[in-house]
């Protein structure tokens, strides 16, 4: 009889960066928990004999268990997940779990798992997870299982949709195709899947939609990273799409990710408006030519792009996109070229990065050659603060000032509704009718008026007024969903961009003596300690609870800690070693108030406090180590 095993497949916590829409989920859809779910870990599981026992954990929308019954576990992760995965197996390695990891970052740097994790699986998995499945029923695992080869998507199963918590994400994740034609040189797309796009059966993505219908899903977006790489095949697919809405009487609204080329082929076009897309993604990067050309993005650099994008509006299709600062070619002028394309582009999702040297690109390796890398530089998440190079035409931090203000310039009021303007001079009759009921699409305006436009005040209810005004009646929904994202862009700006980090930590400091002085007795007895840890670019409140505080803790303290989180990017640190447990419902409550701000909170906990106040760690940065430097 075969050997049953019980498998636990976790996807890390990601940290809050431009694609997380924070804002969008707690205050536009606070019935959601993320955008979309880990498409990768229901495909493993769909790859696992029939006889194990597999869940599935997505810790963006639930907490982990911390004592799962469990004989294996799987940690995911993509290059920015990558601090919170090494985390998680270190801490279930450490509870004499057998643990695996995989996901695009194991595919690029599996020696970086070599000292975390019992195996590594890198690369496609349709062919090697099932070898991996078969050693491990036999004892008889390696500690690296690689893929060398290309992998036939008529064997990728349909996903186990049904280990997802589909309900909790705003989208829902479909693949019809992997690889890249293109040879762009700073992409890791084509080192994972090659520059052959390989493609599933029509049936087998029928298969998976109806999987999804049956479920009730509405949006979709399919992963793809360049859905039109073969464009022959694309029309086939769209095709299918649109006879299939057609034959169940259901309308899916779709996105994806495509090539500016696109805007060349008017039968495409129109196959997309057919198939009811409501949206694509494109990496434009540059409106210089001469930098496209230099890193082997000539597709972009025989184009205009600007024409481009209005030639997608006005096949009712929304645009978007992403661009890049810091190639050879780059100056400091070149932001304010960015700045101008984006805001003539009408373009609101505008996602500005760093160019980033990924682990095994082409430009990973010149710049190595060339002596220009950051030894431990970031190299995950390219709209942080920094990037793991140096530039060739600009300073450093000129560079990084520089980038911060092209933020705070795009998602100013005033520049969130410039752009929509633009967007519907050009964009007038969108192609996809929306998924959302009218007594929902009431609810989603109420809560952008209630906490995105009121707050603004009067100029800023000004500005949304003109911007319905000057639109047509059926672009409204755009202009209302543009508001939204603009909105929410402004939010992750004002926080993590802040123009003076000395007041931030100024801040922080204030907090920290005012709230040391609220509680006298317990910190002279050792029950609270209270401090301050300054950042290179901000500043940690640290709390430390070791038993009974005063009463005042759980009421103007915390009170001094929200408005502290609401008004800053400070981050806070909570060390719980012991608490009163008569005090278990004030702090309850306490976490509870700070939840909203969960992204930029870390709590530690020790074994005895974890069983009698367990932390959601999908809310709280849930601290696993052991044995944490405590506040400094």
């Amino acid at each position: 009889m075969p050997r049953k095993v019980r498998l636990l497949l976790i996807n890390p916590r990601f940290p809050e960066s431009f694609w997380s829409f924070r804002w969008t989920i707690e205050n536009i859809f606070p019935d959601k928990r993320t955008i979309n779910p880990p498409l990768g870990l229901a495909t493993l599981a769909a790859l696992c004999p029939p006889h194990w026992e597999v869940q599935i954990v997505d810790e963006n929308v639930e907490p982990l268990p911390l004592s799962p019954e469990a004989d294996l576990i799987g940690v995911c992760g993509m290059g920015t997940q990558f601090a919170r995965q090494e985390e998680l197996l270190r801490y279930y390695r450490g509870q004499d779990y057998y643990v695996v990891a995989g996901g695009s970052y194991a595919s690029l740097c599996p020696d970086r798992y070599a000292d975390i994790a019992d195996t590594v699986v890198a690369g496609e998995a349709e062919y090697i997870w099932p070898v991996f499945c078969a050693d491990f029923e036999e004892h008889a695992v390696r500690t690296l299982y690689r893929e060398t080869g290309e992998v036939d998507l008529r064997h990728s199963p349909t996903p186990r949709y049904d280990l997802l918590k589909l309900d909790r994400y705003t989208t829902v994740s479909l693949q019809f195709s992997r690889g890249c034609p293109y040879r762009c040189e700073f992409c890791d797309i084509i080192v994972m899947f090659g520059r052959r796009p390989r493609t599933k059966p029509l049936e087998q993505v029928g298969a998976e939609m109806d999987v999804l219908r049956a479920q009730g899903v509405r949006s979709l977006f399919f992963v793809d990273d360049n859905l039109i790489g073969n464009k022959k095949v694309a029309k086939q697919l769209l095709r299918f799409l649109a006879d299939y809405q057609a034959r169940h009487q259901y309308r899916f609204s779709f996105g994806t990710e495509v090539s500016l080329n696109l805007a060349e082929d008017e039968d495409l076009l129109e196959l997309f408006r057919a198939a009811n897309f409501a949206w694509v993604f494109i990496g434009i990067e540059s409106s210089d030519a001469e930098s496209l050309r230099a890193i082997g993005k000539t597709q972009n650099a025989r184009l205009d792009a600007l024409g481009a994008v209005r030639t997608i509006y006005a096949h009712g299709i929304d645009v978007m996109a992403g661009f890049i600062v810091g190639f050879d070619n780059d100056t400091l002028d070149s932001f304010e070229r960015q700045h101008q394309f984006i805001r003539a582009s009408g373009i609101q999702v505008a996602m500005v990065g760093l160019l980033t040297a990924l682990p095994r690109t082409r430009l990973h390796q010149r710049l190595q050659r060339e002596g220009r890398l950051i030894p431990q530089a970031h190299q995950g998440d390219n709209t942080k603060l920094g990037t793991n190079f140096l530039p060739k035409r600009m300073g450093y931090q000129d560079m990084i000032l520089s980038y911060k203000s092209l933020f705070r310039r795009l998602f100013s009021d005033r520049e969130i509704a410039a752009r929509i303007r633009e967007k519907t001079r050009h964009l007038q009759r969108p192609a996809a009718t929306g998924h959302h009921s009218a007594a929902e699409r009431l609810r989603i305006l109420g809560n952008l008026l209630v906490r995105g436009l009121l707050p603004g005040g009067p100029m800023r209810l000004l500005r949304f007024a003109r911007t319905l005004h000057l639109a047509r009646v059926h672009t409204w929904p755009l202009v209302i969903t543009d508001w939204i994202a603009g909105l929410t862009m402004s939010d992750y700006v004002r926080r993590h961009f802040s123009e003076d980090s000395g007041r931030e930590r100024s801040l922080v400091h204030q907090a920290a003596a005012r709230l040391a002085s609220l509680c006298p007795n317990a910190v002279q007895a050792g029950m609270l300690e209270i401090s301050s840890r300054l950042r290179n670019d901000g500043a940690d409140l640290q709390v430390v609870l070791r038993g009974h505080v005063e009463q005042i803790f759980y009421t103007r303290a915390a009170r001094r800690m929200e408005k502290l989180l609401r008004g800053s990017a400070a981050t806070l640190t909570l060390r719980i070693e012991a608490f009163g447990l008569e005090q278990r419902q004030q702090l309850e409550k306490l976490l509870e108030r700070l939840a909203p701000y969960g992204q930029r909170i870390s709590i530690w906990t020790s074994q005895r406090t974890r069983q009698l106040l367990p932390i959601d760690s999908s809310v709280f940065h849930l601290i696993l180590d052991e044995a944490p430097a405590g506040a400094q």
